[in-house]
């Protein structure tokens, strides 16, 4: 098949090579004309200085870009989601199929992704909406590195169909879902967490610290999922625990490495200067503190990393406040 690709970051090439090494073709559509240009010709990902096959093509037109396939995958921040979606609106002509496989909510409507592409796209033009979601770094997908994920949508036969584009059985597995609220809210509150395990590192607290973050982390989830209306089983699959591990756990997470800066001292505007890659989980600790404070959810860890980094708390200060808390069963 003919796949396009909308935003030419790491994440998005990365997905892209799942897609040649699937046998499908593939043009990435970016607004940078250098990140075009290194892809066409020199066939790399300059975000990650990572080898891409030269068959992937890059071009600046959206217009090129909407009319080469009926299927888009938008790899964006969802902070210019809505400026993305309206850039391709002019140039739909049939039925499509969206792709997402960004992580995060809008803070000021606490809109998923599917939510948003739906608001956005006349009718006539929207044929589905898919997530693609997981343990996922783009670091190790380009590289070909053993990785699971899931695709999940509303419509069943939609989660199969991009299951069958993506999964290959060399590196990339790809599992369906037809829990799209339980996805979309899995991948963008572990992002949250991800800021607090890097916070924990960055004020030396060990490995002790960050399993209970992790653990407790998982039964703030579990309240979201059920105010929320996701299914809570979603908590122990892919887009839920998985990926809140790897995100938790590993150097590569850019939110993980802005919540170690934030531990070491440094303000959320100096660390996000400091930032080469969009933190989604700043905005969604906006989002998940606001949607919580309206529904009453019980979430201590999710207010705490909000005072420390929206109200500048001392993190010294909110974490002995955690610790003070009452006494409780588990």
């Amino acid at each position: 098949m003919k796949l396009s690709v909308i935003g030419g970051g790491s994440w998005g090439l990365a997905l892209a090579k799942v897609l040649h090494d699937s046998n499908h073709e593939v043009l990435v559509y970016d607004v940078s004309e250098r990140i075009v240009s290194k892809i066409n010709d020199l066939h790399i990902c300059i975000q990650l200085n990572e080898d891409i096959p030269k068959e992937i093509k890059a071009t600046n037109s959206i217009e090129e870009a909407v009319n080469f396939s009926d299927v888009l995958l938008f790899v964006v921040p969802t902070k210019v989601m809505r400026q993305a979606i309206q850039d391709v609106i002019p140039y739909l002509k049939r039925e499509t199929l969206f792709i997402n496989a960004a992580k995060g909510i809008e803070p000021e409507t606490f809109m998923r992704a599917s939510e948003i592409f739906e608001e956005m796209i006349p009718s006539t033009y929207f044929k589905g909406f898919v997530s693609l979601s997981g343990p996922s770094h783009a670091e190790e997908v380009i590289k070909g590195m053993m990785t699971l994920i899931t695709a999940s949508s509303n419509k069943e036969d939609h989660a199969l169909f991009v299951q069958e584009l993506f999964h290959n059985t060399e590196y990339f597995r790809v599992y369906s879902s037809t829990d799209l609220k339980g996805s979309e809210l899995g991948g963008a509150l572990k992002n949250v967490y991800a800021l607090a395990s890097g916070l924990l590192a960055g004020k030396g607290l060990g490995d002790n610290a960050r399993a209970a973050l992790i653990t407790r982390g998982l039964v703030e989830m579990r309240k979201f999922y059920e105010v929320y209306g996701a299914d809570a089983k979603s908590i122990t699959g892919l887009t839920g625990l998985g990926d809140l591990i790897v995100t938790c756990t590993s150097e590569h997470s850019r939110n993980y490495q802005a919540g170690y800066k934030l531990g070491h001292g440094k303000d959320l505007e100096e660390t996000l200067a400091s930032m080469t890659m969009v933190v989604e989980g700043i905005r969604t600790c906006e989002a998940a503190h606001s949607y919580g404070q309206k529904h009453k959810i019980d979430m201590p860890i999710i207010n705490s990393i909000y005072a420390i980094i929206f109200d500048k708390k001392d993190p010294d200060i909110v974490f002995k406040k955690l610790l003070e808390r009452s006494m409780k069963p588990e």
